[in-house]
């Protein structure tokens, strides 16, 4: 084989060696790279869903805070009114004209119908054991013969509840 021949063959030995050399590397970087760039798609799914869930946890958080609120509002409107209620309830207990206690008594029941529609309870304990959770004792009375200790004797006002939560106290009198 004459040289020039030899030669031409090895340089492109050479040339090939070099170019699978170069294309190894060349691969090699790009799996390289490749894996990051799935590492850093991970990362940013992963954040992607993690800021995703707290939206809707924010989101959730203020409709529940708003909507308690506005029902806590409401309650404030029904307690300026429970002072009528009471009035009302004198009012009839005093009256002796039967057309004006009923005309009161209709007032009263359009009231009670008010407190129903609010899911408003009345609290009105007389004959039960003294419940510190939903009554105020105003007075201590002596038991009857026989009768028990810590039991409301007579209410002076009616509590009112809404949910579990007390909105006013009842005020009664217990038995020592």
């Amino acid at each position: 084989m004459s040289q020039e021949k030899k030669n031409k063959t090895e340089t492109a030995c050479e040339e090939e060696i070099s170019e699978e050399t170069v294309q190894a590397e060349t691969s090699a970087a790009a799996e390289s790279e490749t894996e990051t760039l799935r590492r850093e798609a991970e990362d940013f799914k992963r954040k992607w869903y993690s800021v995703t869930a707290e939206y809707e946890n924010y989101r959730k958080r203020t409709a529940s805070t708003r909507s308690q609120a506005y029902a806590e509002g409401r309650a404030d409107v029904v307690k300026g009114l429970f002072p009528i209620a009471d009035n009302l309830e004198l009012a009839i207990a005093s009256c002796t004209e039967e057309k004006t206690k009923q005309g009161i008594a209709m007032i009263e029941k359009a009231f009670s119908k008010l407190l129903e529609d609010e899911k408003i309870e009345t609290i009105c304990p007389l004959g039960e054991e003294f419940d510190p959770e939903k009554c105020e004792a105003v007075f201590a009375v002596d038991p009857e013969e026989g009768e028990a200790s810590g039991i409301v004797k007579q209410v002076f006002r009616k509590g009112y509840e809404q949910n579990g939560k007390v909105l006013r106290f009842a005020q009664v009198s217990v038995t020592k």
